[in-house]
């Protein structure tokens, strides 16, 4: 077997792995907002479903950002991409996108949603003035690790940013979102 048709064959396995992380198939006649909005709605019940201390977290929070169903790929260079809405209250302000690009070992593919809870008014408004925002270094971050629910700790409340990783499908070998730029879309 060349080394051309092993490549071939990862980038078909996770290209069929990546499409077997969809959560449901396209509603004919749907637009952006309103697939958008129903996927925010569906992974916020699972993020208060399966993440312990998120419901708790959100009624503290001055907003939360919701990208359901990011998809992750890669086979040495790797790309995901998400779109979600800000949350303000129970009114969605707001959408945005997710955008990330790596090289390195990254080899399958998967999809997970990310909430974002702006914890103070200052970390609120400089995410929605900016543009091209990177999650920075003073964020604390919760995921779900191997089917078991990790909870969000007091300790983490003090940071001006908590991100939450929850509701991971597919095989890959990194899952992180290093560099990645949050854009505000228009839908």
């Amino acid at each position: 077997m060349t080394s051309l048709t092993r490549r071939s064959i990862l980038a078909l396995a996770g290209a069929g792995a990546l499409a077997a992380c969809t959560s449901r198939p396209p509603v004919p006649g749907d637009s952006g907002r309103a697939r958008i909005d129903r996927e925010v709605d569906d992974a916020l019940n699972e993020l208060y479903a399966t993440v312990p201390g998120a419901t708790e977290l959100a009624a503290q929070a001055k907003g939360i950002l919701i990208i359901p169903n990011i998809r992750k790929i890669g086979l040495i260079a790797s790309g995901a991409y998400g779109e979600g809405a800000l949350m303000i209250g129970p009114a969605k302000v707001d959408y945005y996108s997710i955008s990330a690009a790596g090289i390195g070992l990254t080899i399958g593919a998967t999809a997970f949603n990310q909430a974002l809870f702006f914890m103070t008014e200052q970390a609120l408004q400089d995410f929605r003035v900016s543009d091209g925002w990177e999650l920075g270094v003073d964020a604390a971050v919760a995921f779900q690790k191997d089917g078991a629910a990790a909870g969000v700790t007091s300790t983490q409340i003090n940071r001006p940013i908590i991100e939450v990783v929850f509701g991971q499908r597919g095989l890959i070998a990194d899952a992180s979102l290093a560099g990645a730029k949050y854009s505000r879309i228009v839908r």
